[in-house]
């Protein structure tokens, strides 16, 4: 027998359908809002590195590594707590990880030294590899099968809203009001959330002991590797620009425009996920294949034509429209590949993902302090050679024509 049929279907709701005709919608906004504290409490430095690095006395490639160390709190523990918690009910689980958001973030507002809000951040990062490993499955487990991309698509779209008005709006609260209210902001967001996960989350039984996969089956699963490559690649090429927006714009003159330059990245990107949502049934090859070459169009401009103001919004606006469906469009693909791999696939992605950011953290800061920040689109164009490469060529599995469903 193969590798996939010999593995057992490890849906943790078996035994609990949804049947409804409908998505639940108020549990998967809760999700989204879940999805969007996670996202803004990991992307939030990125318009506040100035203002965070004087604070904290330190320059802003150091300030950028709050970034980094984020990613590599939930890397190196999305495995193991996966592992840990996967008998744990779906929404104790959850409640735990956004209380550790609440108070991670308590911490880096209230925190005066870098090596606190350091590990502040780690800790937050922590959170975070709970939160992701569960968030993608848990959505597509409360919608019935037919609706399980656009239940995902749902719950995914607290990515672009974190993008296009969480950080430009926490750029705006940094600069109006000083960069520690910003962490405030979410503190209290996170607070609120748990009030609505527990009135309008419903419950899901965790994981058999038995029923568990583990990880070296799930990646041999055919079309588990490519997904998890594409992942790896396409997060760190985006990371290594997000990171450091502030300080690209910053040299270019553009300072002053961070937030506006954001917002706009962000609108695009709530078009992007509602573009995926739509089509991503019959249309997840082209989508992903479509994603990749708007980023590395947008990563030409800004390479080429950054000294036009209009071009670098042109580029946001592209840059945007490939970005925002691109969660979706992986765990989707994840997802489906590893469909009879449980939770496993979702946590090697959720750690690959975040080694992705940890590593564009790092890249990033290397690059601006040898290279300046205008290589960041060279080294995103780089990366995303690899990208198309790989979805181009795995299309029998990882990437097909038409997404099965069942």
């Amino acid at each position: 027998m193969s590798g996939t049929a010999q593995l057992k279907n490890t849906d943790p709701v078996q035994g609990t359908p949804d049947t409804s005709r409908r998505l639940p919608l108020p549990a998967l906004l809760a999700l989204a809002t879940a999805v969007f504290v996670t996202s803004l409490t990991e992307t939030l430095p990125a318009g506040l590195l100035p203002a965070m690095s004087a604070d904290l006395g330190v320059g802003e490639s150091a300030a950028g590594q709050t970034v980094t160390v984020y990613a590599l709190g939930t890397a190196l523990t999305a495995l193991p707590l996966t592992a840990a918690t996967a008998a744990w009910r779906r929404k104790r689980l959850l409640l735990t990880a956004m209380a550790g958001f609440a108070a991670a973030n308590t911490v880096t507002a209230l925190s005066s030294d870098y090596t606190l809000t350091m590990v502040a951040r780690f800790a937050a990062g922590v959170a975070a590899g709970l939160a992701w490993a569960l968030l993608a499955g848990y959505a597509r487990r409360l919608a019935p099968a037919h609706l399980q991309g656009r239940a995902l698509a749902v719950a995914m779209a607290g990515i672009p809203v974190a993008l296009s008005l969480g950080v430009p709006a926490g750029t705006f609260l940094g600069d109006a009001l000083g960069w520690r209210w910003a962490f405030l902001a979410m503190t209290a967001l996170t607070v609120a959330l748990l009030a609505w996960i527990v009135a309008a989350v419903p419950d899901r039984p965790g994981q058999a002991r038995g029923a568990r996969t583990p990880m070296l089956s799930a990646l041999r699963v055919p079309g588990v590797a490519p997904v998890l490559f594409v992942t790896l690649v396409f997060v760190l090429a985006h990371t290594v620009l997000y990171a450091y927006i502030a300080t690209f714009l910053d040299d270019l003159g553009m300072g002053g425009s961070t937030d506006l330059v954001l917002l706009v990245f962000g609108a695009a990107s709530l078009l992007s996920i509602w573009i995926v949502g739509a089509h991503i049934n019959g249309k997840l090859r082209v989508l992903t294949i479509g994603s990749a070459l708007l980023v590395a169009v947008a990563a030409g401009l800004l390479a080429v034509l950054a000294d036009s103001t209009a071009l670098v919004y042109a580029a946001a606006v592209l840059w945007g429209l490939g970005w925002g469906g691109v969660p979706t469009l992986l765990q989707t693909a994840a997802g489906d590949a590893g469909k009879d791999a449980g939770d496993a696939v979702q946590a090697m992605l959720v750690t690959l993902w975040n080694v992705a950011m940890a590593g564009g953290g790092v890249v990033g800061g290397v690059l601006l302090d040898l290279a300046g920040s205008g290589s960041f689109p060279w080294a995103v164009l780089g990366l995303m050679a690899p990208v198309l490469v790989v979805v181009v060529a795995a299309r029998a599995r990882a990437f097909p024509a038409k997404r099965p469903v069942g």
